[in-house]
């Protein structure tokens, strides 16, 4: 058997959480290979809304196993908060959600060190969530880091050590703080964490495909944001391409099959960073309040702008993506005209790849669509499609050399089709 990975083609936000859930009852296994709890996923269903930060989108099948990998960063208070909410709406984990001995741990101090470093940066700052994602991969690749496994062996030790590391490099950045109650909540947190599987999940992944199952591999934030291959230093901290999933999980690259890769039929980005597409008018505000888009977790208002095929072409080429999907179409029912980015224009010369930089100097270069002007929302199958959507579609598959296989026309999952279309 091989894995299936499914990511983000954008600046994140493309409604992975969604087609994760849709997708699940064709799988045994969803397994989360990167992030931390600034990644929100989004899910509605049967009239219920649910935002997950840690916990794979799958867990809503009820009979499907959960990972949380090794390439993601927890945060112990963070994720007993979404757990309880959970079970409280009736879905029980404990049973199936399993995570990764070699998941690093959010500590409290480096939620303070993510704040700290931030406000020291002044105008020049990435735009965090404040989570502390940063400090914690940072930790990591330096080989201080704290992991999930550490809680079974000499734990305390391990902690206090790394918490007096911390407080050193707060004080020489005279970052005044209180951790009394960071401290109660994380190690309630800690605590909860226990009543879980502590799984090798490397060898638990290998095994299962082993035996014939059939796995998902949840990416989160999205390629744009990638720490090797994004906008940089405006990304996260881990890689969030197709590679990381083998690097998150412990799979080998032969094991890669389908690649899903989501975007939204316009762009959007949260905090700091370049944005060729971005509209600072009328029609982006209007884009921003049809679509909701605001931070499911930060509640952070969304630039928004056109599709930026450039950075989506690099997107598809970075990830070896075989099947796309594309979110939000029933956002743009009311424009007359719909606009995509098909190159940049750079100091006068135009190109059609994505360059090493971008920034203010870069130019979109659009192409005018007819638009459909016509409410998406109800239709259940491709046939309803009207024609000027059908040449947006084959406009997008012709530009990306990819199939769009679904369409979202709106947040619910029934709202949600799947297009027949040759490969």
């Amino acid at each position: 058997m091989k894995v299936d990975v499914l990511l983000g083609l954008q600046w994140g936000d493309e409604g992975k959480g969604k087609v994760v859930d849709v997708l699940t009852p064709n799988y045994d296994v969803v397994a989360r290979f990167q992030g931390g709890p600034n990644a929100g996923h989004t899910l509605e269903f049967e009239g219920q809304k649910y935002v997950l930060r840690s916990i794979p989108s799958g867990i809503f099948q009820g009979d499907k196993v959960n990972i949380i990998g090794n390439g993601v960063v927890l945060d112990p208070a963070l994720f007993k908060a979404e757990a309880e909410s959970l079970e409280a709406s009736g879905h029980n984990l404990k049973e199936r959600l399993h995570i990764s001995k070699k998941a690093h741990l959010i500590l409290p101090t480096h939620r303070l060190l993510d704040a700290a470093y931030e406000a020291a940066k002044g105008d020049a700052k990435v735009g965090t969530t404040g989570k502390g994602i940063g400090p914690t991969y940072t930790d990591k690749i330096s080989r201080n880091g704290v992991r999930v496994g550490d809680i079974l062996h000499n734990f305390d030790a391990i902690y206090s050590q790394a918490k007096a590391r911390h407080e050193a490099i707060l004080k020489n950045l005279n970052f005044e703080y209180d951790l009394t109650q960071l401290e109660k909540e994380w190690f309630e947190g800690i605590e909860y964490l226990k009543q879980f599987h502590f799984v090798d999940s490397e060898h638990e992944i290998n095994n299962l495909l082993r035996d014939g199952k059939s796995v998902l591999c949840e990416g989160a934030q999205g390629t744009m944001l990638d720490i090797d291959f994004g906008s940089y230093p405006f990304v996260t901290s881990s890689n969030t391409v197709c590679a990381g999933a083998c690097t998150g999980l412990g799979v080998a690259p032969n094991r890669i099959g389908e690649v899903f890769g989501i975007f939204k039929a316009y762009c959007t980005r949260v905090g700091s960073g370049p944005f060729p597409t971005e509209l600072f008018d009328e029609t982006g505000e209007t884009i921003c309040q049809i679509g909701h888009e605001y931070g499911a977790v930060t509640g952070r208002k969304r630039r928004c702008g056109w599709i930026d095929l450039v950075a989506l072409r690099y997107s598809v080429m970075i990830n070896g993506v075989t099947k796309l999907i594309m979110m939000k179409s029933d956002v743009l029912d009311t424009f007359e005209t719909i606009k995509a980015c098909v190159a940049y224009k750079v100091n006068g010369e135009e190109i059609d790849y994505f360059p090493y930089d971008i920034n203010e100097n870069v130019e979109p270069v659009y192409v005018e669509l007819p638009a459909w002007q016509v409410d998406m929302t109800k239709m259940q199958s491709e046939d309803e499609f009207p024609e000027e959507f059908n040449a947006y579609v084959s406009f997008l598959e012709e530009q990306l050399e990819t199939p769009i296989k679904i369409v979202s026309v709106g947040p619910d999952r029934d709202q949600t089709i799947i297009r027949y279309t040759e490969d």
